[in-house]
């Protein structure tokens, strides 16, 4: 098929609204959405091909020098990208915290592209702007609940900010750290400050060696991301073995004070709400008092359990986040909002202070432009999908949401608890819950003779791996895998199942048929058969 003409007026059409329903942009429009709604009930890889094949609709790597039909790459994308896509939305891609999301979300998303507003200052986002400070306080408030005067002043202050959006929880984790580290070494009359004159400058100025943050081992990536470009290095995040899941008070306490008895500083404790492996909630309540001691800065990852806060049931897993100093939230996980929506808050709206920055053609010093104390510079306006939520869901209607994923993983734990050839490893605390398959001859065995489990385990491992492997590529659903240190094996890490329990339309069925499903691969598999054969001859 040929291409398009390369003119102006050609040009033209692709910027302009089409004329009615009837007119051809419209019709592809049409078109792509009946395709997306049909992929959207397919399983969750509805086209079984290999990644090496589908590098192959992507591997000419020079810019296409004829223009095309718009037609005829709608057309392109169908087939190579929708028909090969990850279809989060199915009720049985239970591996990843990316879920389903409400339907009106996709005339919301046209909103958000066609207005095109750059968030980075107010000439190109001057609704835009109001309205995501607005949203940034709704959050401050479900987690600091400051009085309204606080709200009266701050909310809108050209010369505070009670947080910042940002594209997720990476970017707020290394927002939140990079305040930290301008408040930690801060400008005195013989030093202009970390932002000016540098992070070893600072060092010196202080009388440091090193800085340093702490973290349980459940810590996000993003922390490591964080200090090394930030400068303090890789090997002063300082992880701590939790076993439990939790990160201890009392660890955190005697590792930062011996650090800080050699001379460094302890930048920052990161206690976590709602870990990525297993959804378990530091104690924050006593994290925020080691922080005290130690005259450190507090944050808190609720990039995934922030949201528990809109429930009254739960929302007292998270006691204690009120008193950390900084808080990172992510939208685009439990408060079902598209991707690329993450965000810090601040308890002190001065504390953004310490990363603004001011430029002569923008950003300039007293104007409301959101830049000014934001990493990313130009951002779209993801805020609306927020705000949005917000007022559809209510706290009421995420209040049941967090509540019905809770109480579903709950149901899920049961099942599994119920089945002999499964083993629960970490119980939901909110809505992620980790397992294994093995056989109960096996489990037995190991409870009986505990010398053996280092050796069987490592056998279980292959065996899991295997049947992860087969299920996802099977198509028909997904859990995601992960290694943990348990205490029940003497902190030696297993390779485990981790679900996540978000998507409101997953049934108690899809659940029974994932854990089915996965048996009948068991049993199929020669190493099942070994392992249950070599116990035989044991016995």
């Amino acid at each position: 098929m040929g291409g398009a003409e390369v003119s102006l007026e050609h040009l033209y059409k692709v910027f302009t609204m089409p004329e009615g329903k009837s007119s051809k942009l419209a019709q592809i429009e049409q078109h792509l959405s009946d395709n997306l709604a049909g992929f959207l009930s397919q399983h969750v890889v509805t086209s079984v091909k290999s990644l090496e094949q589908i590098e192959k609709n992507f591997a000419e790597y020079a810019v296409p020098e004829q223009p095309e039909f718009v037609s005829q790459h709608a057309a392109n994308l169908l087939d190579k990208l929708v028909a090969n896509s990850v279809n989060t939305y199915s009720p049985t891609f239970i591996g990843h915290m990316t879920s389903a999301l409400p339907y009106f979300h996709l005339p919301l998303a046209k909103l958000l592209v066609g207005l095109n507003q750059n968030l980075v200052k107010i000439e190109t986002s001057k609704a835009f702007t109001p309205l995501e400070r607005q949203v940034l306080g709704m959050m401050h408030e479900l987690v600091y609940g400051q009085s309204s005067d606080f709200y009266g002043t701050y909310l809108h202050s050209a010369n505070h900010a009670l947080g910042a959006f940002c594209s997720g929880g990476t970017i707020a984790n290394v927002t939140a750290l990079w305040v930290a580290r301008n408040k930690a070494l801060p400008a005195t009359a013989q030093f202009r400050g970390v932002a000016y004159e540098g992070f070893a400058a600072g060092l010196q100025h202080y009388g440091y060696k090193k800085m340093g943050v702490l973290s349980s081992k459940r810590g996000h990536y993003s922390l490591s991301k964080s200090v090394d470009l930030l400068g303090l290095g890789r090997e002063q995040l300082l992880t701590i073995d939790c076993p439990t899941q939790r990160l201890s008070a009392e660890k955190a306490l005697s590792v930062g004070k011996q650090y800080q008895n050699e001379g460094n500083k302890i930048l920052a404790i990161v206690g976590i709400a709602g870990t990525t492996e297993t959804g378990h909630v530091d104690p924050l309540d006593e994290l925020a008092d080691v922080a005290q001691e130690l005259g450190c800065h507090f944050h808190v990852d609720a990039a995934w359990g922030g949201a528990t806060l809109f429930s009254r049931t739960y929302g007292k897993l998270l006691k204690g986040i009120e008193r950390a100093d900084s808080v990172t939230l992510d939208a685009h996980k439990q408060m079902y909002v598209p991707m690329g929506a993450g965000m810090v808050l601040f308890k002190d709206p001065n504390d953004s202070n310490a990363v603004r920055h001011h430029a002569n053609y923008i950003l300039r010093a007293g104007s409301k432009d959101l830049g000014a104390t934001t990493l990313e510079g130009s951002r779209n306006g993801m805020a609306m999908m927020v705000y949005a939520s917000l007022h559809i869901f209510g706290r009421q209607g995420y209040e049941l949401l967090i509540n019905q994923s809770i109480e579903k993983a709950k149901t899920f734990a049961r099942m599994i608890q119920s089945n002999p050839d499964f083993e629960l490893i970490t119980a939901p605390i909110l809505s992620l819950l980790t397992y294994r398959v093995n056989p109960e001859a096996l489990q037995d065995k190991i409870n009986r003779m505990p010398q053996l489990a280092s050796a069987l385990n490592l056998e279980l491992d292959q065996l899991n791996v295997s049947i992860q492997k087969q299920q996802r590529e099977a198509g028909k659903s997904f859990v995601s895998r992960t290694r943990l240190q348990t205490e029940k094996y003497n902190s030696q890490s297993i390779t485990v199942f981790r679900v996540v329990i978000a998507n409101p339309l997953t049934t108690e069925l899809d659940l029974q048929n994932i854990l089915n499903e996965q048996l009948t691969i068991a049993h199929k598999t020669k190493m099942w058969q070994k392992l249950c054969a070599k116990h035989k001859k044991a016995e």
